[in-house]
């Protein structure tokens, strides 16, 4: 079975489980479309799901072909660089490239920057906040599916390590965006106030974000 997107056909790897109860389409790194579901689902009930579902399904194709187009270059604050592999201890960067040797630990590089800039930035938007909330500890990680978390109890903020990659303008809107549910803990019309009245441009940075 394929998927047709833009001239292009994409594999559909069908997974049926006799312990899966419902269906699942999810899109891989390998940009083929896995659909697991029940070992009794027809194949003419995927094809209908996927039909039915097509705009989704293109939008996960996006996505994951972004994540792959990124980690072909090296992405910092915003820039693109070409990656130019020698013989060198440490980073360098020129307008349009970065320097660096094979074995150059770029993950490690990526989190110490982060715990910088990031607390810098939290430090900034905390300090000039509309309301008066704890300060919270930070904390930096990969995350797969979220760019940010509150901890309400504990007063603790993490933030995806990807960030680093991009314009700060979307790391201070997530910094603004949990730090609002310091005042707001769900995502009501009160807690978007908060948000909008620490990061005005936030509906802008949320609309770009969904295509990260």
């Amino acid at each position: 079975m394929t998927f047709e997107y833009n001239g292009i056909y994409y594999d559909v790897i069908i997974e049926k489980k006799r312990t899966t109860k419902n269906t699942y389409i999810r899109v891989k790194d390998d940009l083929n479309i896995y659909v697991t579901t029940n070992i009794f689902t027809s194949d003419r009930y995927i094809e209908k799901l996927l039909k039915d579902n097509y705009k989704s399904v293109c939008k996960m194709i996006d996505k994951e072909a972004i994540k792959i187009d990124n980690n072909l270059d090296f992405n910092y604050l915003g820039k693109t660089y070409k990656i130019v592999y020698g013989d060198l201890k440490k980073i360098e960067f020129s307008d349009d490239k970065v320097y660096m040797s094979k074995s150059f630990n770029v993950d490690a590089w990526y989190k110490k920057q982060a715990k910088k800039i990031f607390l810098e930035h939290l430090n900034y938007y905390y300090e000039n906040f509309s309301r008066n909330i704890p300060y919270p500890s930070l904390r930096i990680r990969k995350m797969t599916t979220r760019w940010g978390v509150c901890n309400t109890k504990s007063h603790a903020i993490t933030l995806n390590l990807e960030l680093i990659k991009r314009d700060t303008k979307y790391l201070d809107y997530v910094i603004c965006h949990e730090l609002s549910h310091l005042v707001e803990a769900n995502h009501s019309k009160a807690f978007w106030k908060v948000v909008e009245e620490n990061y005005p441009k936030y509906k802008e940075a949320r609309r770009d974000m969904r295509y990260f």
